[in-house]
């Protein structure tokens, strides 16, 4: 069978976690793995372009019985090639490319071309990563409201309002369950642009106290997070959505995400600098 000429049609960004879809297309890989591509599924993959957000794991249910998905990674297809590596060709949604999930099973699998299967996202696994997600998100406007105060130049504004220093310093993000890891860039580059990075070593503590405060606050509420997208294609851009109570909150984002703020508990932030003050992390982390 031909490779897929339209995008997988994906269900994980409103919460799904079971599905049925159709094999369009299976290719033996190098590492001795196959690639199932299906025409619809419920798992999220891993974006080789922003890794922040780990595959989801679970089965492909055939007529011999369940298949464990080792891995989960979106590929690229230009009708000739399946793509699949650690950059994709083309940015996602370039015209005349199909953007497909790519599910990772032993290449001894039972699963053949045209065979209809049952896809079962591990929902344990799920739940922790969107709960991390969604905390992440909530750090990061929170860390950017405790800093609008250290700029000395005008920045891009995140969701809310604030300058914008996630998205400005970002290095490296990473959803773990129930958590984050964020690494930021604190050197010269970030100086130029307005930031007061020694005033940030000097008043760390207090940061992260404000940080801590303001998602205590934003917290305290219900409020329900949804997922905006114009379609189920893959490569359509998605947007995590929030009313938070200093305002509506929407940001790009491909992963999965809580339902409602509620089911977080409590949220704790703590920073930390690199030994030359040139990076800062911040771990968050879901607590109950």
């Amino acid at each position: 069978m031909a490779l897929p000429s339209l995008d997988t049609q994906i269900g994980y960004p409103d919460g799904q976690t079971r599905g049925t879809g159709t094999v369009l297309h299976r290719e033996l890989l190098a590492d001795g793995r196959a690639a199932v591509l299906l025409d619809a599924t419920p798992f999220h993959p891993l974006d080789p372009t922003w890794p922040d957000q780990g595959p989801d794991l679970g089965v492909l249910v055939t007529e011999s019985g369940p298949v464990p998905v080792l891995d989960c990674r979106i590929a690229a297809s230009d009708g000739t090639e399946l793509h699949l590596g650690e950059r994709l060709p083309v940015r996602l949604g370039t015209e005349g490319w199909a953007f497909v999930v790519a599910h990772l099973v032993d290449a001894d699998a039972p699963i053949a071309e045209g065979d209809t299967v049952a896809a079962e996202v591990d929902e344990d696994h799920r739940r922790a990563l969107s709960l991390g997600h969604t905390s992440c998100h909530l750090a990061s406007l929170a860390l950017n409201r405790a800093l609008a105060g250290f700029w000395s130049k005008e920045v891009a504004a995140d969701a809310l309002g604030s300058p914008d220093f996630d998205q400005t310093a970002i290095a490296s993000s990473r959803i773990r369950p129930h958590g984050s890891v964020d690494e930021y860039r604190l050197g010269k580059s970030l100086r130029k642009r307005g930031f007061d990075s020694a005033r940030l070593a000097a008043e760390l503590e207090a940061v992260a106290a404000a940080v801590n405060g303001t998602l205590a606050g934003w917290l305290t509420g219900d409020a329900a997070v949804r997922i905006r997208r114009d379609d189920r294609s893959l490569s359509t851009r998605r947007f995590w959505e929030c009313e938070l109570p200093d305002g509506h909150a929407s940001i790009a984002c491909g992963g999965t995400h809580a339902a409602h703020l509620g089911e977080l508990g409590t949220l704790t932030v703590t920073l930390g600098l690199d030994d030359d003050g040139a990076a800062m992390r911040m771990i968050t982390a879901q607590n109950g």
